[in-house]
């Protein structure tokens, strides 16, 4: 009975010992019997694929496909230095500078599986722009606004439009700040007068992007001393008239002065015979509503032997001003504010002066006879006491 028990044990005892063998060997196979992991598909869109620095671009993977379960995960590699994960398939993403960037996309779905692809995108630099100009000046001043240099990042050509003044409506569209004044790098800045100009530069290249730089100048008036100078304009002329007619000269001896006083003299060659010439002498300054005039007398002069005269004076014609400093834009400016003053616009405009030879005495006695005294020489002479401004900027 015990001899027939133990050879029942020996074959469990082999059973177990085939189990604790194969086990171990058994253990590493159970990937064999674990299904394989299954990648995705990566599907990527850019859009725009060409843009300009400083844009957005889109990036589009809904179109990825998993193939078996779902997408968990969206690596996004910008290719400039910038990177982004997220859990749908879609992204934008700012592009700062130029250049052409590769972006990378992987995709993992939820076995761990996971795959890329890739897509460019093209970055135009905008023209880079460099002005070089005063930002203070004089009025008068002739600035130069110096854009040479700006360039194009790529090194394309690049167009230079100039709004010199936005106060001026130069193109008459009636929009100030779209002028086109000068197309050079370099152009010259006109400043007639004080207070602050304001304008842009905008520069297009060969691709069609833009930049635009606005800019400002500040233009101050000028600082002028003056001192008025007292000097003698003196003027004659002469001639010949018969009885019954007469000679007109016009002039402006008010331009750039300030006239003070003025003498005039009409004299008459002395005739050998009595009596003396009858002439008349006649001023306008219609400007200044002012008319004079005088005769030469027939018997005038005779005890001193002198020729017959005419004369016509006037005095303080306009106030003495005080010099000092003044401020205007220019010297020609200066010069209008100083002589058109209020109270010192007397004789400003034309002066008109005519002679008139009324009698030319004496006349012939006897009928038929020649006149022995058809008319006679003159001569006018006529003084101004001007004052004269002297200009020096300070």
């Amino acid at each position: 009975m015990q001899g027939r028990a133990m050879m029942r044990r020996k074959p469990l005892r082999s059973a177990l010992f085939m189990l604790i063998f194969i086990a171990p060997m058994l253990s590493g196979c159970t990937s064999l019997l674990e299904p394989p992991t299954v990648d995705p598909r990566a599907d990527m869109r850019a859009y725009p694929e060409s843009i300009e620095s400083g844009e957005t671009v889109t990036f589009d993977a809904r179109e990825s496909d998993p193939i078996e379960g779902v997408i968990v995960e969206f690596h996004w590699d910008f290719g400039d230095g910038n990177n982004s994960e997220t859990i749908v398939g879609f992204t934008s993403h700012r592009y700062a500078s130029w250049g052409t960037f590769v972006v990378s996309l992987t995709v993992v779905n939820d076995q761990g599986g996971e795959d890329s692809t890739s897509t460019q995108i093209s970055v135009n630099g905008a023209p880079e722009i460099n002005i070089e100009m005063p930002t203070i000046v004089k009025a008068g001043d002739t600035p130069i606004l110096d854009a040479s240099r700006t360039f194009d990042p790529e090194g394309g050509a690049i167009d230079f439009s100039w709004d010199l003044n936005w106060g001026e409506d130069s193109d008459g569209d009636g929009d100030p700040r779209n002028d086109v004044d000068s197309t050079n790098r370099t152009p010259l800045l006109t400043t007639n007068s004080s207070g602050n100009i304001s304008g842009a530069l905008t520069v297009t290249d060969d691709r069609g992007s833009t930049s635009i730089e606005y800019w400002s100048i500040e233009v101050l008036t000028r600082t002028w001393k003056v001192e008025w100078l007292e000097e003698t304009l003196e003027l004659s002329w002469e001639g010949y008239l018969d009885q019954g007619e007469t000679w007109e000269r016009m002039h402006l001896p008010g331009e750039g002065v300030l006239l003070i006083n003025l003498e005039s003299l009409l004299e008459l060659d002395r005739d050998w015979v009595e009596p003396q010439d009858n002439f008349t002498l006649r001023v306008a300054v219609p400007n200044s509503g002012w008319y004079a005039d005088a005769s030469t007398t027939s018997n005038s002069n005779i005890t001193n032997n002198e020729s017959a005269s005419a004369s016509i004076e006037k005095s303080g014609m306009n106030p003495v001003p005080s010099g000092g400093e003044f401020s205007a834009d220019s010297e020609e400016i200066l010069l209008l504010q100083l002589l058109n003053a209020p109270g010192l616009r007397f004789g400003q405009g034309e002066w008109t002066w005519r002679i008139f030879a009324e009698e030319a005495d004496p006349d012939s006695q006897i009928a038929g006879l020649p006149d022995p005294d058809p008319g006679n020489d003159w001569q006018l002479t006529v003084t101004f006491t001007v004052l004269s401004p002297q200009i020096i900027e300070v």
